[in-house]
């Protein structure tokens, strides 16, 4: 991620990268190899004194470095999930308030042009709303080094979780009150506290309810690895995916191909009263192109001054979700919000 968001600073005229920062060395593209290089984050911080500070790094670092950004003057780009607990993550909130700095969390599917027409389709349909969303990826090589690595100190449902709960969260806008959750460990080179799959349901007080599962490594089943269905009285809502797209291709997790929307009205007869629509998503935006997207949000949040309030909320609220079915998971009972 912090290599693509680098592309989409370089390839935006109203940024001017003045350094890039990792703890070892990086191979970079032909386009990111003549800007400055650091080893240090807290050396680059002084000797650039940057107007931005991208943070692409592992959730266990994301509230130190963002904080330290801030204190330096700095707006504040940082991947999700925000925060490794929910203090952490409203301590950095009230951080961004009280120093009057912009804070960007990389929520992307809130840039997609399909996924906001998935919500608003849903949201048309009206509540109480059954959601079910999963993803769940075939991995090997260096994806599953990766999340092995992910997995040091975040869980598959945390740390894809944050995204289709936000998703969830925008099409119900109710309040989460319970979530319960079960894990199971499935390979002997994950860490004996983690689990490799998990899988949550989420309670709304306006009745809707959410159930997501996710899973990484190279046992994971690639049958119905990917379902994005919303339905309430009035019909549902479905993402049809390409069948022939692979499940550890990161172009897969956020493209569309089709939104089938369904209405459940019936005739005199009692036959449904109008066919289902196909709505194509064939020219909708891949990877890096939202990536562009998401960094065009964040100068235009800068430049325009731009009321972030609702949106840390939002990423504290899904963080909450996704963090309390990981309780959830460990403690084996359901937990309350």
């Amino acid at each position: 991620m912090g290599l693509s968001h680098a592309d989409a600073y370089h390839r935006n005229a109203g940024f001017e990268i003045v350094g890039l920062v990792n703890r070892s060395p990086v191979a970079l593209s032909e386009g990111l190899s003549g800007y400055p290089f650091f080893e240090s984050y807290e050396a680059a911080l002084k000797e650039t004194r940057p107007d931005l500070v991208s943070v692409n790094t592992y959730t266990d670092s994301h509230v130190d470095y963002a904080i330290k950004a801030m204190d330096a003057g700095a707006h504040v780009f940082v991947e999700k999930p925000l925060a490794a607990t929910v203090a952490d993550a409203e301590r950095v909130v009230e951080t961004a308030l009280r120093l009057k700095r912009k804070m960007v969390i990389g929520y992307i599917l809130r840039h997609h042009p399909s996924w906001v027409e998935f919500i608003a389709q849903a949201r048309r349909l009206g509540p109480p709303y059954v959601m079910r969303m999963n993803l769940n990826q075939q991995s090997s090589g260096d994806t599953w080094s990766t999340h092995k690595r992910l997995m040091e100190s975040t869980s598959p449902i945390v740390d894809c979780g944050v995204h289709y709960v936000d998703v969830m969260c925008q099409i119900t806008d109710a309040r989460p009150t319970r979530v319960h959750a079960m894990g199971v460990r499935l390979s002997d080179e994950v860490a004996s506290d983690m689990y490799n799959y998990g899988h949550l349901q989420v309670l709304f007080d306006d009745g809707s309810n959410g159930w997501y599962e996710a899973a990484w490594g190279p046992m994971i089943s690639e049958t119905a690895y990917f379902v994005k269905d919303v339905m309430s009285p009035g019909g549902c809502v479905s993402i049809i995916m390409d069948e022939t797209a692979k499940s550890d291709d990161i172009d897969t997790h956020t493209k569309t191909a089709k939104i089938k929307v369904h209405s459940a009205a019936l005739d005199a007869s009692g036959a449904f009263s109008q066919p289902d629509e196909m709505l194509s998503m064939a020219d909708e935006p891949g990877h890096q192109a939202l990536c562009d997207r998401e960094q065009a949000f964040v100068l235009k949040a800068i430049r325009e001054d731009l009321d972030l309030g609702r949106h840390l909320r939002d990423a504290v609220q899904s963080l909450r979700i996704v963090l309390a079915a990981d309780q959830s998971v460990r403690e084996g009972r359901a937990v309350e919000l």
